[in-house]
């Protein structure tokens, strides 16, 4: 490990803090325009270790949003790319690639051997629930990305619980399928209630198109939606600044020695007197 690599996040936040990223073990599943934005904060914040979890190859399409995308890339899968792009940045970081797509038969696999947290950056409802289901019912700290596509005002990119969200059409969806499976509150969320005119398929309709559709060299056929780089991006951002709060401890995170006194928290109140 190089220290001076990563020396402003440990003049921020401490010795203590970083030490204990660069012990940490983190799955991300998916790898398009919000995983990928995600993956790249969490390897410049120095995560020790990290299993990359995707079956698809990068298209042209990606080229407007997605960090791993440029044209020599174009045709080449997201998973080769992603390991090529952390050892750029951190040499030291381990990477673990599992090619797969995720589903029911599937998902166990993402948690063998363990990790401490999974990054659930899926686009799709059935796959994004199983994986969702099969961390609450692990106890695996997970944190997951709602819909990030048709949305334009970043003002309104928030986080908050699973369960609390409101105005997202799919996080609608997720809550509903995870409620039936007796899945509670706990698994903390990017999401934004900005109004989209868009209606997802049910989890029926879902399951009954996923297995037939499989995975092609472009990868599984789907809707395609428009997005912003602006906003995918700042949902990858949320995303890894959540992973980043468990895996070192909030207390800890907010809390360190170096924290500015003089600096308004992120509640916006005051810590101390200037």
């Amino acid at each position: 490990m190089q220290k001076e690599q990563f020396l402003r996040i440990t003049r921020l936040l401490g010795d203590g803090a970083i030490e204990a990223l660069h012990t940490k073990k983190v799955a991300v599943v998916g790898l398009g325009a919000v995983g990928g934005m995600c993956l790249e904060s969490l390897v410049r914040s120095g995560i020790g270790s990290v299993r990359l979890v995707d079956f698809d190859t990068i298209s042209i399409t990606n080229l407007n949003r997605q960090i791993l995308a440029t044209h020599p890339t174009i045709g080449l899968p997201k998973i080769k790319v992603a390991t090529e792009r952390v050892k750029a940045i951190n040499p030291y970081c381990i990477v673990e690639e599992l090619p797969l797509f995720v589903h029911n038969e599937t998902v166990e696999q993402i948690f063998s051997p363990d990790v401490d947290l999974v990054i659930d950056a899926i686009d799709s409802l059935n796959p994004k629930c199983a994986l969702l289901e099969a961390a609450y019912r692990k106890q695996v700290p997970i944190v997951s990305s709602m819909g990030a596509a048709l949305r334009r005002n970043p003002s309104l990119v928030r986080t908050g619980d699973l369960m609390d969200t409101y105005g997202c059409p799919l996080a609608k969806q997720v809550r509903s399928n995870l409620r039936k499976r007796g899945v509670g509150k706990g698994i903390r969320v990017v999401y934004s209630p900005e109004v989209v005119r868009f209606t997802y398929k049910s989890p029926e309709e879902e399951e009954r198109s996923e297995f037939n559709e499989q995975i092609s060299d472009q990868g599984r056929r789907r809707n395609v939606l428009g997005s912003l780089p602006t906003i995918t991006a700042i949902f990858g951002q949320n995303l890894a600044h959540l992973a980043l709060e468990k895996l070192i401890g909030e207390e800890s995170f907010f809390g360190s020695e170096s924290w500015n006194p003089n600096i308004r928290n992120y509640q916006g109140k005051r810590t101390s007197r200037p």
